[in-house]
């Protein structure tokens, strides 16, 4: 075999592996029965973080219940429902809360937690607390923080690269856009539109849309810079994560430069300002640095300004 002919079939074999892990991580956590009969049980709260769409975006046939404004999954950030150690693992999210949020200005539960993702990443609105869907996905990530407690060493283990180190200049968006179509446009496509799991968009993403009009919101946190390339850095390419720091910081700069849903009343985050990440991507400031360099960096002048003496 001639060496054209082995690198084709290496990246043939990779994207095949990807696609069943992809399939495997959206089949339903028990059975179709969930679906049909859901019950306030953790079962049914990771069904619904696995297929978030199905049961709370367009798949949901109930005006009433479709929260979600866009078709991803919760596990399309929270990778394997969550339950993997490392970067957004949800193992140990429930024992963070309550906690004080500076972007809300008041102190939020586990509840409080959930509706940002479905306003933000999911584009959404909010579900009341009291709705069978918000306790049972409460209770498994609940679930999941006994699980944790109950783990050994080893299986709490993370295996991921080295964290990401910030790079002290602006982000390169042309360097950014060249490692997009090197190691991301395979799954998630070349305009960052994805690919769907089926031909009806309601059964949502093999590999979700990273911009465009059902893509996660200028208010997510993966909109941030940082957070973004930390995540990527962590677990893309997905199960082969390879890129460097500049490629991380780039490529993720690249991805929130596109064009993505809007999100009214920005406005009202961070009460107090002087708490706002360097890196969102959305004015007001307390500082006097441009929207560009939010967006972009480089974040240690802005940083700078903040630190106490």
């Amino acid at each position: 075999m001639n060496q054209a002919a082995l690198l084709v079939t290496t990246a043939t074999a990779a994207l095949g592996g990807l696609l069943l892990w992809g399939t495997l991580d959206s089949l339903p956590s028990s059975s179709a029965a969930l679906a049909t009969a859901p019950a306030l049980t953790p079962e049914y709260g990771e069904e619904l973080l696995r297929n978030t769409s199905v049961h709370l975006g367009a798949g949901q046939t109930d005006p009433a219940r479709r929260y979600a404004g866009n078709n991803l999954d919760c596990s399309s950030c929270h990778l394997e429902s969550g339950r993997k150690p490392g970067n957004l693992s949800l193992l140990q999210s429930a024992a963070k809360y309550p906690t004080f949020s500076g972007r809300d200005g008041k102190v939020g539960d586990l509840a409080d937690r959930i509706n940002g993702c479905m306003q933000r990443s999911m584009a959404g609105r909010l579900m009341p607390k009291d709705s069978l869907e918000m306790q049972a996905m409460v209770l498994y990530v609940e679930q999941l923080g006994r699980q944790y407690a109950a783990m050994g060493e080893s299986s709490r283990r993370v295996v991921e690269p080295a964290a990401f180190a910030e790079p002290a200049r602006a982000a390169d968006l042309d360097h950014g856009g060249a490692v997009y179509r090197q190691h991301c446009q395979v799954c998630h496509g070349v305009q960052g539109e994805g690919l769907k799991e089926t031909g009806n968009l309601a059964d949502g993403y093999l590999f979700p849309p990273l911009w465009g009009p059902d893509s996660y919101n200028i208010g997510a946190g993966m909109a941030r810079v940082l957070t973004a390339a930390r995540f990527i850095k962590a677990r893309m390419p997905l199960g082969n994560p390879v890129l460097t720091d500049d490629e991380a910081f780039d490529v993720a700069a690249y991805m929130n430069a596109q064009p993505r849903p809007a999100m009214a009343d920005l406005d009202r985050d961070y009460p107090d300002r002087t708490l706002k990440p360097v890196d969102s991507p959305y004015p007001p400031y307390a500082d006097a640095f441009p929207v560009e360099q939010h967006r972009l960096g480089p974040y240690a002048p802005i940083r700078a300004i903040y630190q106490k003496p």
